[in-house]
């Protein structure tokens, strides 16, 4: 490996220094810092309220912060001219699917990259056949949000931001609204992106499916970052008495679902 093409893949994709975030009096994050290599999967774990979703949030700066500094792939992310050209390369796909409710599943995906990379509508369109098929909604493209399940309506939403080719995909919780026959469809799809090098970053409850997915954990809890470890590593013997518990409480949950 040349030594340029060396530095770009040890060169963090994100780096996150002494952020702060305060809602009122309620400080949502404190002091965090992290730093996420290119095509590392990272799972955001941690009871809730514990800023996982506010920390990705402020990624891509749906959510402003206080103090300290986030960049993507070197670039500053403030409310500035650069803010753009960083959420083009950040995708996102939420709790809930936020899809266009009068557009077909295929309007929905292809519509980013005309608007945002100014892509025909040919392109664009062919873009999106291949990856509503690539999530198994191939002969779903022309129906409404509202004629899909919600287990289906998230794959079009996660369809819809690998349509922008983005260097970091961030994941909010995003099966958190499926009901639990739907979830395993969805974390399916986001296992096989995950095995083709794009960064992700990923809230979830879903301790199994972080288990077998991710580079790193990541175990956050009161706005703080509590430990970071391989999940191997994480699941077998964390380092912290509140990782222990939370462990296994998450386990007993998984274990009365799956009863």
């Amino acid at each position: 490996m040349d030594t340029l093409h060396q530095s770009q893949v040890q060169t963090p994709l994100i780096r996150i220094r002494h952020l702060q975030k305060n809602y009122g009096q309620f400080q949502a994050l404190d002091d965090i810092n992290l730093e996420v290599r290119r095509g590392e999967v990272i799972a955001l774990i941690g009871p809730s309220g514990s800023g996982k979703s506010t920390l990705v949030r402020c990624i891509n700066l749906l959510e402003e912060y206080d103090a300290g500094v986030i960049e993507v792939d070197g670039i500053r992310v403030a409310n500035d001219g650069n803010l753009a050209r960083v959420r083009a390369e950040v995708g996102m796909v939420f709790q809930q699917f936020n899809l266009f409710p009068h557009m077909s599943a295929l309007r929905n995906v292809a519509l980013a990259p005309v608007r945002v990379r100014g892509l025909s509508w040919a392109d664009a369109t062919a873009r999106a056949e291949a990856l509503l098929e690539r999530v198994g909604l191939k002969e779903h493209q022309h129906k409404r949000p509202s004629q899909l399940s919600g287990g289906q309506q998230q794959r079009v939403a996660i369809a819809r931001a690998l349509a922008m080719k983005p260097e970091l995909l961030l994941f909010d919780e995003p099966t958190s609204a499926l009901d639990p026959e739907m979830v395993e469809e969805v974390l399916d799809v986001i296992q096989d992106i995950a095995r083709t090098g794009v960064t992700l970053l990923i809230v979830t409850h879903e301790m199994s499916f972080a288990r077998k997915v991710a580079d790193r954990v990541v175990f956050m809890e009161r706005g703080r970052i509590v430990e970071v470890a391989p999940p191997e590593t994480f699941f077998q013997c964390p380092a912290s008495e509140r990782a222990r518990a939370f462990i296994g409480t998450s386990s007993r949950a998984e274990r009365r679902q799956s009863a």
